[in-house]
């Protein structure tokens, strides 16, 4: 994966919540990828600390990108292009993640439909916070249904 810059790039696909978590995309390419997010008061729970199901999206869309790199998707926009769908994720939470975390994803292993990933989200200082494994699906033509 390249080394993360400071500037954002393009997400390849538009994904709304993603866009609505405030998720940023730093690198994309090679097998991996690198999300960033500073954490503001609403992505937090009752301890003050970000919210798991904010570090396991993090830890999902960092997994999927570096599985859409892996098959030759990249940073410019083709709505023709697969797609990729969580078949299964396992996460494991290491300690509290405050600050601007970091989330680093990359391809353990891929076959002609499937991409075997891991993922770890890292607090400002670099320690990790939670790692992640899961299981992608190369998918084409998922659309969303569309109502009257």
């Amino acid at each position: 994966m390249p080394v993360a810059e400071d500037s954002a790039v393009a997400f390849p696909r538009e994904i709304p919540f993603v866009h609505a978590l405030g998720l940023t995309l730093h690198a994309f390419g090679h097998d991996g990828a690198e999300l960033r997010l500073a954490l503001e008061p609403w992505h937090l729970n009752s301890w003050q600390v970000g919210h798991g199901g904010v570090l396991m999206t993090m830890l999902d869309v960092a997994m999927a990108h570096a599985a859409r790199a892996a098959n030759g998707e990249t940073a410019e926009v083709r709505p023709d292009a697969p797609g990729v769908a969580t078949v299964e994720m396992k996460t494991s939470f290491v300690r509290p993640a405050g600050g601007t975390l970091r989330a680093l994803g990359q391809v353990l292993h891929r076959s002609a439909t499937l991409a075997f990933c891991e993922a770890r989200v890292l607090d400002g200082e670099g320690r990790l916070c939670a790692h992640a494994t899961g299981t992608f699906k190369f998918v084409r033509g998922l659309r969303p249904k569309q109502t009257d």
